[in-house]
């Protein structure tokens, strides 16, 4: 502990974090700088300064990452197809790196020995923070309160809070642990530590029920340039904008909400709801307009490598050569995926109603079903027999 003079924490102006940043100060004895990555929290990040400084922060950095965000995680990330489980668009776990290595970078500057996160020691979050530290500064310590103190429950937390005079930003209407960003916003505890009890109101955010949606469909059009999405209904926007606005136009017509439990990297079994419309629009889109623009056997072996590539992402090692050797594979995948895609949104659905691009590889003469000159269907024959050859020597065998 003598050897921590100052420390940099990931802070969001949670329950927490807030509690996390006093008990640092009082137990290390120590500076401690606040760090809050603005992701498109909204008005989440209200007040975060004020509040920081008030709880001890002797310096406080919010920054806009928004366009990085977007730009070179969640769109690299995408350009990969990624999905755990196949279902989740890892709107957390794409975040961290990036907020990880930002700590890195202001604890350099700063002179730091140490940064701190409020991941709790069941989670996922603490194996990206800490993976992330290791690999671009493993002379940074890292401190993890959870590991560490013994305030384990919400309960002693809200205690610790009001005895030093900490605003405690829970209550009995809104029990939710939450993460919210571009991407998504995800919901934890709560009802939904019970598996079989349906999510409440509170869980919708960003989207709202498919009953209450829209009755009447809404038809977008989606441009990508070598696998990212550049434009909506025609106009060229930046990352974070197009995001934005897909957000609003899914989480309208109740697009991207999921509710599953999953496997968390430490082993244990965690149920989550996830809102995630303007990514799910995106997903959707882009696996549609692959359709016509990748080679079959590219695109076949492409997937085959999803659920790794997603597994490294979920489990923290966006900064692993293996991560980034693939990125490249998957890059180069992407490199003829241009053109658009036409959406239906209705009622919780994204329906691709048509798809173009300049580097497609539909051919109408050899996919019709009138009269043709290209394909002979003769030649059909001999394809079959060769493909059916083993099964005839396996016969005879058995």
């Amino acid at each position: 502990m003598s050897e921590i003079k100052k420390v940099v924490l990931a802070y969001s102006g949670g329950l927490d974090t807030s509690v996390i940043l006093k008990w640092i100060k009082k137990t290390y004895n120590c500076e401690v700088i606040t760090f809050t990555a603005d992701l498109g929290q909204e008005e989440e990040l209200d007040g975060l300064e004020e509040k920081a400084l008030k709880t001890g922060a002797s310096k406080v950095y919010i920054e806009d990452l928004r366009e990085e965000f977007v730009r070179d995680f969640v769109f690299p990330m995408f350009r990969a197809k990624a999905i755990y489980e196949g279902r989740y668009l890892l709107g957390t776990s794409i975040a961290r790196p990036l907020i990880a290595k930002r700590l890195v970078e202001i604890a350099k500057k700063e002179g730091a020995q140490a940064i701190a996160h409020g991941a709790t020691g069941k989670g996922n979050d603490q194996v990206r923070f800490e993976l992330t530290v290791m690999a671009l500064a493993p002379e940074i310590k890292t401190i993890a309160p959870w590991r560490e103190w013994d305030l384990n429950s919400r309960k002693a937390l809200v205690t610790f809070a009001k005895e030093n005079g900490i605003p405690i930003p829970v209550s009995k209407e809104k029990p939710y642990s939450c993460d919210r960003n571009l991407l998504h916003i995800s919901f934890e505890g709560g009802e939904l530590e019970d598996p079989w009890q349906e999510a409440g109101e509170g869980t919708y955010l960003l989207t709202v029920p498919p009953e209450k949606a829209p009755d009447s469909p809404e038809i977008i059009t989606l441009g990508f340039e070598k696998g990212n999405p550049i434009s909506l209904n025609g106009e060229n926007l930046s990352p974070a904008t197009l995001l934005k606005r897909l957000n609003i136009l899914g989480g309208k017509h109740g697009v991207g909400r999921i509710d599953m439990v999953e496997n968390r990297f430490v082993g244990i079994k965690s149920r989550g709801v996830y809102e995630t419309p303007g990514g799910t629009i995106i997903y959707i889109a882009h696996q549609d307009l692959e359709g016509i623009c990748l080679d079959r056997e590219l695109l076949h072996l492409r997937d085959s490598l999803i659920p790794r590539y997603a597994e490294m992402v979920y489990n923290g090692f966006w900064y692993s050569p293996e991560r980034e050797a693939l990125q490249e594979f998957m890059d180069k995948a992407q490199e003829r995926v241009t053109g658009e895609v036409r959406l239906k949104l209705y009622k919780g659905g994204v329906y691709p109603l048509g798809r173009r691009s300049p580097f497609s590889l539909y051919q109408s003469d050899l996919a019709t079903f009138e009269e043709d000159e290209v394909y002979n269907h003769k030649d059909a024959a001999g394809f079959i027999r060769l493909q059916g050859l083993r099964f005839l020597g396996a016969k005879k065998n058995a």
